[in-house]
């Protein structure tokens, strides 16, 4: 057993000793019974027909006696929960012991295994021994999926791309590369929000994660005298993350924002890896959030609502081909001249619709409950108006989506 575990062990077992003395259990086999007090001394044997009677005795010793193989089955129980060396065989014998054991049908161990897993669950939050293999990483793409359904307004587009990309890459053993996902729309569509969700239902401690770092182009990365230091510490932050993590958040917000020498000197973090290489440092997921492209996914929401057409019809299809061109020719962005789109590094363009005069009516009631203040329809009308809509006909789109909403309830607080 190497010394690291040590520790761990004598920490872990000290916790299941308490835990057996608040159960009632009287230790493993084989060791000592506690010493008897001065009145069992004068007693001895219990008679026939004392206060407990002989049959209750001895359904009270056996069962004092199961408790003690049942501590035993306890230890076997959350060792093999933390390090599952060997535990094979133990196991198989286990199973055989219980079958012909009491304890098999006693209710008490069904409570104890609570405890069990209760224990676990703690040590957990400081050990690696959950599914994952780190309990910082909860991977909860069912609560995304939840979250995004509920919470993210007129985005059908990105609900769809961004729980079908992280799924997949999540579900496959050895991913050839890292999972890049380009968020692309006007300032308060939901990109940021979108990046929030996706740090809270992945990681366990949301965007405070130590497997999660946020990068903001013109807040670290500000004087382009200097990007030569930048991308040296940018390289060394990133492969500390993933030497750190064994899956990995990168997230670039005003990516279109960034000098083209630091989205080349990431890029070997997101390129392909041969797949005999080390698969868990390669699992990690880069989210960009710029608001280039966003007239052209503009212009085709406008497209669609003149011609009577309604914003779900709008396909992944028709509208990443544009975006994607519009990128790709647009020589003067850091997009282009870093090549990621035209190297394939980019996974997945996930294109945010501008949002609508309903769209920002639901943006005010999420506010406000999230506040815990009353509302009306009449209310979140107001709010609503308050906003700028643009074109100039037809003020048909929030030019600032849905970012300045929560200051604006503030108008309305008694």
């Amino acid at each position: 057993m190497g010394q690291g575990r040590l520790p761990a062990r004598r920490g872990l077992g000290c916790c299941v000793l308490v835990l057996l003395l608040l159960l009632g259990g009287s230790g493993s086999p084989g060791t000592p019974p506690p010493p008897r007090g001065p009145w069992a001394e004068e007693q001895g044997a219990v008679p026939e027909g004392g206060p407990w009677g002989r049959a209750r005795y001895e359904a009270v010793k056996k069962h004092l006696g199961a408790v003690g193989a049942l501590s035993k089955q306890y230890w076997q129980y959350v060792a093999c929960k933390v390090w599952r060396e060997g535990c094979e065989d133990e196991e198989e014998k286990e199973q055989e012991e219980r079958e012909s054991s009491p304890i098999a049908s006693w209710g008490f161990p069904l409570v104890g295994q609570d405890y069990l897993e209760i224990l676990s669950a703690w040590y957990c939050s400081f050990g690696k021994c959950c599914e994952t293999g780190d309990c910082r990483i909860i991977n909860n793409i069912t609560g995304l999926e939840a979250d995004l359904s509920r919470q993210l307004h007129g985005q059908h587009l990105a609900k769809e791309v961004v729980v079908r990309a992280l799924q997949g890459f999540l579900q496959s053993p050895r991913p050839p590369k890292a999972l890049v996902l380009s968020f692309h729309g006007w300032s308060g569509t939901g990109k940021n929000f979108v990046a929030r969700l996706v740090a809270s239902h992945l990681y366990r401690d949301g965007l405070k994660s130590e497997c999660v770092r946020v990068f903001v182009s013109l807040l670290h990365f500000p004087h382009h005298n200097y990007v030569d230091s930048y991308k040296a510490q940018l390289q060394r932050q990133l492969s500390e993350t993933l030497g750190r993590c064994r899956q990995a958040l990168f997230i670039f917000d005003e990516a279109e924002k960034l000098h083209s020498s630091l989205l080349d000197a990431i890029r070997p973090f997101m390129a392909h890896h041969d797949s005999s290489g080390q698969a868990d440092q390669q699992r990690s997921i880069f989210l960009f959030l710029s608001n280039l492209g966003g007239n052209t996914i503009n212009e085709v929401a406008l497209d669609f609502w003149r011609a009577g057409r309604v914003r779900e019809e709008i396909s992944m299809e028709l509208l990443e081909q544009r975006l994607r061109l519009e990128l790709q020719e647009a020589a003067e962005n850091s997009y282009a001249h870093s090549h990621l789109l035209r190297e394939n590094l980019i996974d997945f363009v996930v294109p945010f619709l501008p949002l609508e005069y309903h769209h920002v009516k639901l943006c005010a009631r999420d506010a406000f409950l999230a506040r815990g203040l009353p509302y009306t329809e009449a209310t979140l009308d107001e709010v609503a108006q308050m906003m700028v809509f643009v074109p100039k006909e037809e003020k048909l789109f929030s030019a600032q989506g849905c970012k300045s909403v929560p200051q604006r309830i503030n108008y309305f607080l008694p």
